[in-house]
């Protein structure tokens, strides 16, 4: 499928059971959901091991331009728990986060705000966990 995103077993795993245990109550929220939902259904799955070191995954800390304004973040994709925003460290279910979860360096991710759309580029992972472990073994994986 045209623009499906590549996630790990291991992350897909998480984030369906973390969706399992959110009940949204408003309609924002719920349409967040949704598209993270319908992300993670039409993703591209593989082992831990297998993904392309220029994929965002989970736990990755990534560079990103704004394109229209040239402004640079760097921000760390987390799950809900751990998201703080003073620390840079975005939660999945963040419009952003949604948004950048699966895509590789050089990608162009839209989204709409407000004041209408923004449009960022993945320009480096400074970071990504299945990148950085000594034998492609996934952070927070169980005894192998």
């Amino acid at each position: 499928m045209k623009g499906a995103i590549t996630i790990t077993k291991d992350n897909r795993e998480l984030l369906l059971l973390l969706l399992d245990g959110i009940a949204a109550s408003e309609a924002d929220e719920r349409k967040r959901l949704e598209e993270l939902q319908g992300e993670i259904e039409r993703a591209t799955v593989v082992e831990s091991h297998l993904i392309d070191a220029d994929i965002v995954t989970m736990n990755s800390r990534v560079s990103l331009r704004d394109l229209d304004s040239g402004e640079r973040v760097i921000y760390t994709l987390v799950y809900p728990r751990d998201a703080n925003s003073a620390e840079g460290r975005i939660s999945v279910l963040a419009p952003v986060g949604t948004a950048i979860l699966g895509y590789r360096v050089g990608a162009t991710i839209r989204w709409k705000v407000p004041a209408g759309e923004r449009k960022l580029r993945i320009d480096k992972i400074l970071f990504q966990p299945e990148a950085a472990s000594d034998g492609g073994k996934a952070t927070g994986a169980g005894p192998g």
